[in-house]
């Protein structure tokens, strides 16, 4: 029992079913302009076959190798795609864990990035970045909205097995919220606005702001 004990003592919790998500890990980049903190925003390169054009933090896909430790994933995507080097981003801590409407498991952090002047965004990846002052996104509040989720069974799905009351076909499931941000003639929304929400939601606690 004692190894028992040590087994669960020591262990740090995961997602059960982690494999049956495509998993990404983003990087919310905090960048001092004027003594002032603003958060980085990339709009994502025209080119891309994934949502082009929209607006994301720096991130994506973990790698086999990097499920251990997400944190690595988006630091090496954040220097991909900004064309900076690791010693540059100094994590400072982890966000909460976020489902995107699209199915993918994302693990978001923060990050204070140093010399921001020297940020060369990869074109293949990137079509611009701007900045926003952390203070815009406490005084003003994002709008939202709801999205209907709906699951049904795969074709082959073994009825048999499990209550009658259980149907074929979409079923409706529930709803999420959707958040948004306006800020001058952009829009940040989906999984990178609910991102910012709890980042901001965390800051309105924090007495530096107050």
């Amino acid at each position: 029992m004692d190894e028992l004990k040590r087994a669960f003592r020591n262990r740090l919790p995961r997602f059960q079913n982690e494999v049956d998500f495509l998993v990404s890990a983003v990087l919310l980049p905090i960048v001092i302009v004027n003594d002032e903190p603003h958060v980085l925003f990339e709009v994502r390169a025209e080119n891309l076959k994934r949502q082009p054009g929209e607006i994301c933090f720096p991130g994506g896909m973990v790698e086999q190798s990097e499920f251990d430790n997400p944190m690595e994933a988006a630091v090496r995507e954040a220097t991909e795609e900004l064309g900076i080097e690791r010693e540059q981003i100094e994590v400072i801590g982890q966000l909460d864990y976020c489902i995107s409407l699209t199915g993918i498991l994302i693990y978001p952090y923060v990050g204070m990035i140093a010399r921001p002047d020297q940020i060369v965004p990869n074109p293949g990846e990137v079509g611009e970045v701007f900045l926003v002052p952390v203070k815009f996104f406490l005084t003003n509040e994002p709008y939202h909205s709801r999205v209907e989720v709906s699951t049904r069974f795969v074709e082959g799905f073994p009825f048999h097995c499990i209550p009658q009351s259980y149907k074929k076909g979409w079923q409706l499931r529930g709803t999420t919220t959707v958040y948004f941000y306006k800020y001058k003639d952009r829009i940040i929304w989906g999984a990178t606005a609910g991102i910012l929400h709890n980042f901001v939601s965390i800051c309105h606690n924090i007495k530096y702001w107050q």
